[in-house]
């Protein structure tokens, strides 16, 4: 196999964040994987702390729900997260809407194809874990979801 067909794989991996990638010709297979250990925006996070930074007052406790009152919505592949239908349009859902099973949640674009992720429980919105028009790993936490007792 070209190895100029090997780097522009690997750049393409680097570019869109993609964790494997499979090359097929008639006679060989190559399967290239990395590890991704790093947000996937493009550039690095800097943080810088003031030089003199006052203390902040303490934050009050949130009232989330344990891990065992809530559903998690993870990614069944991967592709591009997309919180509405459009870019006009207004996000499926927010923290604090209820939904109903079957209710759609977000879309998530893999191969031109638009899939419809849906709630697998009645429940309200926690957490939309996932940035709009971000690249998502398979099983890469989307939603977190309260239970209807």
């Amino acid at each position: 196999m070209d190895k100029k067909i090997l780097k522009a794989a690997a750049d393409t991996m680097r570019e869109l964040g993609l964790s494997e990638v499979r090359i097929k010709d008639t006679e060989t297979e190559i399967v290239l994987k990395r590890e991704i250990t790093a947000p996937v925006s493009g550039t690095p996070a800097v943080v810088a702390a003031p030089a003199a930074a006052p203390a902040a007052p303490a934050a009050e406790p949130t009232l989330e729900p344990s891990a065992a009152d809530w559903t998690e919505v993870k990614s069944p592949l991967i592709g591009v997260f997309y919180e509405a239908a459009s870019p006009d349009a207004a996000p499926f859902v927010r923290p604090g809407d209820a939904v109903k099973k079957g209710d759609v949640l977000c879309i998530v674009e893999a191969m031109k194809m638009m899939n419809e992720i849906c709630a697998e429980t009645d429940g309200t919105i926690i957490d939309v874990c996932a940035e709009n028009g971000a690249l998502v790993e398979y099983g890469q936490l989307l939603f977190k979801i309260a239970e209807d007792n």
